[in-house]
Formats: structure tokens, C-alpha cells, sequence
């Protein structure tokens, strides 16, 4: 029988409206969540551990994780319980056969504005040249953005050598015919050198355009505009050719905006109606988490001091618990 995720939302606000206190006084139990192993998700599985323990009389032990093997395990083992920010698109054919088939449950996107990807400038730029809107406007000014090795040509920088967007930003590189407009393609070498190309850039007030993502550190830092890729996104088109190695004849594209959720197993769905109905409230937008991640890269805290860090400077958790769970919690803090 196909597994219905509104039915559990449902389920989660009638039990929170019809008897509110068998709800709060109930048992939560042991809880296992994915610490996934990059920062965004390392820090949101840290304020899910936070809120239910003091918010809901959980006992939550983290579990460090990465996407397939997280989703593979909850999957076919049904454990962690949670997984908090699961980039949805990577596993997205074996998540609707499992949602069908009443393995897990997706909840509401934890990203509001989901993965947000492309070809960035910083803002400077645009506002002394706000004619550039566009990444075929970026790319009749080759001056502005001058190549590290070769200043009198234009640099897109690149992303590090096996990641998928090595591979769509060269071919869209050559889709937008950057080379002959005096561009070349920057080799950054490592995520470090990628983002090592953007600070320097910016701390110099010099041009810099290339790929990056959002929410990450670097764009809680550093005020940047993403460009249009002034046509519309063609899905079929990116995921045969654009993201594809050695696509023979590749087209200007957009990047789609990645979906990014929290899933959770059926069985903690059914056992759990209060969290259920938490991890199908809370969400935070981008902006919000570049913040957080510039303040933990700033101080090289961990992940649990970025969580108490946002919970004791932001508001919008309290938006995503009751009130009187939310007393329970800033008395925790």
C-alpha cells in the first residue's frame, strides 16, 4: 500500500490539538539522528538534538552519516531514525519507492529556498556594473574579471576535480562559448583553493566569477549575486548533457535548485506524532544558514557550539515548537 506523508502530518496536528497534554507528557524514547559530514546538516542535526531533548524528553544519539549511506541504511535497516538534511535529488528514484512502499516519510524541505547553485560574482561588481544581470552579460566583460594566470584574459573559476559541477561548469563553459569571448576555465584544485580564489578576490575588492552553492560559509561572508542564466532550466537537458562528461554538443542552461528535506522511518513517524510535527515545521532559509556557518567557520567552533549559537541569537525555532516547549528549551539554554 502506497505510504500517504500528509496522512502523518495530519495525524501529527490532530494529536497536538486533541489532547496536548498526553502529547507533551508522553514517552519520546531513544532517538537516533544522522550527523551528516558537512556543515549545514552537522549543525542541524545538533539543533534537532538540542530541541528534542529539552523540547520533548528525548534521549537523541547522533550517528555520523553522508547521503547514500545514510538513506541506504534507513532504507533497508530502518535506522537513524532521522536524517535532517538529505539533498533529496541524489537518491531521489529509490526514495519514492520507498515512500510508496511505507519505508520512510519525507517531511517538509529543512532549505526553504532549497540548494541553490550557479555561477556567482560579487556584488560590487554589479552594482558598478548593474547592466550585468546575466551570465552572457559576465561574459562580455572579460576585463572585469581578470584571469590569475593571464590578467589580459577573463577566469571562470572551476570547481575541484570530481565533483559533478567540475563537469557542468566546463561544459557550460563551452556551451556559453567563454573562450572566445577571452575567457579560460580556472582550475582551482581543491575546495579549499575555490574558496581560497573567492576570499582573496573579494578581500581585494577585484573581479571573480565562477561556480558555488548556497548556504555555505563563504556566501554568509561575502556578499554575492548569483547570475542568470538567462534561459530557462531544461532538466532533461541537464542531467543527459550538461552533467554529463564529454557531452557532445552542450547548451546554455540553468542549474536546478536542489531539494533538500528531512526523512524520517515509518516507524518513528507512527511512534512519534509530537517530533513528527516538529520536523514538519521547522525550516530555515539560506540566508539564515550563511550566517550561522560564517559565524562557525569565523570561530572554528563545532557543531554543537553553532547550534546553541543559533539558538540563543534567533528566533525563528520558537516558530517551530509550541509555546510551552519552547519555554522548556530557553530554559535549557
Amino acid at each position: 500500500m502506497k505510504a500517504n506523508p500528509t496522512k502523518y502530518l495530519l495525524s501529527a496536528a490532530f494529536c497536538a490539538l486533541a489532547a496536548p497534554a498526553f502529547a507533551q507528557d508522553a514517552e519520546c524514547g531513544d532517538v537516533q539522528i544522522a550527523e551528516m559530514n558537512w556543515a549545514s546538516a552537522g549543525v542541524a542535526a545538533w539543533v534537532d538534538k538540542i530541541v528534542l531533548e529539552a523540547g520533548y524528553g528525548c534521549d537523541v544519539t547522533l550517528v555520523t552519516g553522508d547521503t547514500m549511506p545514510t538513506f541506504t541504511s534507513m532504507n533497508e535497516k530502518g535506522e537513524p531514525d532521522v536524517a535532517p538534511e538529505l539533498w533529496v535529488d541524489a537518491v531521489k528514484v529509490a526514495l519514492d519507492a520507498a515512500k510508496a512502499e511505507g519505508r520512510l516519510v519525507e517531511t517538509v524541505p529543512l532549505l526553504k529556498d532549497g540548494g541553490v547553485q550557479g555561477w556567482w560574482i560579487p556584488k560590487y561588481i554589479q552594482d558598478a556594473h548593474p547592466d550585468i544581470k546575466t551570465v552572457a552579460d559576465a561574459l562580455e566583460h572579460p576585463e572585469l574579471f581578470p584571469a590569475p594566470e593571464d590578467p589580459s584574459r577573463g577566469g571562470v573559476y572551476n570547481c575541484p576535480a570530481g565533483w559533478n559541477c567540475q563537469i557542468s561548469t566546463a561544459n557550460l563553459f563551452e556551451a556559453y562559448g567563454a573562450e572566445d569571448k577571452g575567457f579560460d576555465l580556472v582550475d582551482t584544485g581543491s575546495a579549499a583553493g575555490l574558496d581560497g580564489s573567492l576570499a582573496n578576490a573579494y578581500e581585494r575588492e577585484e573581479g571573480w566569477m565562477g561556480y558555488y552553492w548556497a548556504p555555505t560559509a563563504i556566501l554568509g561572508k561575502y556578499d554575492m549575486v548569483l547570475l542568470d542564466a538567462g534561459v530557462p532550466l531544461d532538466r532533461e537537458a541537464f542531467d543527459n548533457c550538461t552533467a554529463i562528461a564529454d557531452c557532445a554538443d552542450p547548451q546554455p542552461n540553468a542549474y536546478p535548485v536542489a531539494d533538500v528535506n528531512t526523512v524520517v522511518t515509518k516507524e518513528f513517524a507512527d511512534n512519534n506524532p509530537m517530533t513528527v510535527e516538529y520536523f514538519s515545521t521547522r525550516q530555515w532559509d539560506n540566508d539564515t544558514v550563511n550566517g550561522i556557518l560564517a559565524w562557525k567557520d569565523d570561530n572554528q567552533a563545532t557543531n554543537e557550539d553553532t547550534a546553541y549559537y543559533f539558538l540563543e541569537n534567533y528566533d525563528i525555532w520558537k516558530s517551530w515548537v509550541a509555546e510551552e516547549t519552547a519555554e522548556k528549551i530557553a530554559d535549557e539554554l
